[in-house]
């Protein structure tokens, strides 16, 4: 499986994933004290929907390109609010040419007392991501393995935040290395909010990863699944997920409002489900 940022910054799956991180961070500051956002694999924050990669699939056009052209309804037209307002600020209100990635989304909607670290392994984009963010004292921008700092860099000094782990899906394991990152992280900080994206393409090892988060002994942990498309025999990205552990207890009336306006807006043939793999006190 590949799944390089550039390339399909802006689908279905990267819609999905932004609008639950941008609840997640709502949810954050309803409370006056300051939080900390951890991005794992942060990619370059601001994308080209002109750049070769973006043109080369124009996943986006079925992607945010439609969003935007939805008339939404209340509840979804309020809780995409704050995400479509960046998505339209980046854009100077001309078009649609860029597309804000999650260290972005992030970074505009934290509050003064909030910092953000973003991590990024690959050298260019770890430039192009310090360059994004320069001198702004709210961001930490890390050259460095995303999946160590699921160790070394937590819990952040603020005790209160998330952590987003995004991997670009690019080497084969990602789906075990997502478990044991998660349960590494855990056990160092039980009580942060985690949302683990990840691609529904091969259908097997995705119920595999379920029946492994399941098993893990972390408890609250929630799988929302947005399919927009059947399966079919050949290799294709039919959907995505995420899992959140230590879900607000707004996060699943929200998603029921947005995944049926994400399935109409992108024209969507698939399902969508919201599963609790574990309770309050799992235990393996």
């Amino acid at each position: 499986m590949n799944y390089r940022h550039a390339y399909h910054a802006g689908n279905f799956a990267d819609v999905v994933k932004h609008a639950v991180l941008v609840r997640l961070v709502e949810y954050l500051k309803g409370k006056d004290k300051a939080f900390r956002v951890i991005d794992t694999h942060a990619g370059i924050g601001l994308y080209d929907l002109a750049s070769p990669e973006a043109q080369k699939t124009g996943e986006w056009r079925d992607g945010i390109g439609r969003l935007l052209e939805t008339s939404l309804v209340p509840p979804a037209a309020d809780l995409l609010a704050p995400y479509l307002e960046i998505v339209r600020d980046v854009n100077g209100g001309d078009g649609l040419r860029r597309y804000p990635g999650s260290p972005l989304l992030a970074r505009r909607l934290l509050r003064r007392q909030d910092r953000l670290s973003a991590i990024e392994l690959h050298p260019q984009d770890a430039v192009a991501l310090k360059g994004l963010f320069d001198g702004d004292f709210q961001v930490r921008v890390m050259e460095l393995d995303g999946w160590l700092a699921l160790g070394a860099h937590l819990p952040p000094k603020e005790k209160r935040g998330l952590v987003l782990v995004d991997p670009p899906f690019e080497q084969a394991g990602e789906f075990d290395r997502l478990v044991d990152g998660l349960r590494r992280a855990h056990r160092r900080w039980p009580g942060g909010i985690y949302a683990l994206w990840y691609p529904v393409k091969d259908h097997a090892a995705v119920a595999a990863f379920r029946r492994s988060l399941a098993e893990s002994g972390i408890p609250k942990i929630l799988d929302a699944g947005f399919e927009i498309r059947p399966p079919s025999a050949e290799p294709r990205l039919d959907g995505c997920g995420m899992v959140v552990v230590n879900p607000p207890f707004t996060l699943e009336a929200e998603l029921r409002a947005l995944f049926p306006a994400f399935m109409k807006a992108f024209g969507g043939t698939g399902r969508w489900s919201l599963d609790r793999l574990t309770g309050e006190n799992h235990t393996a």
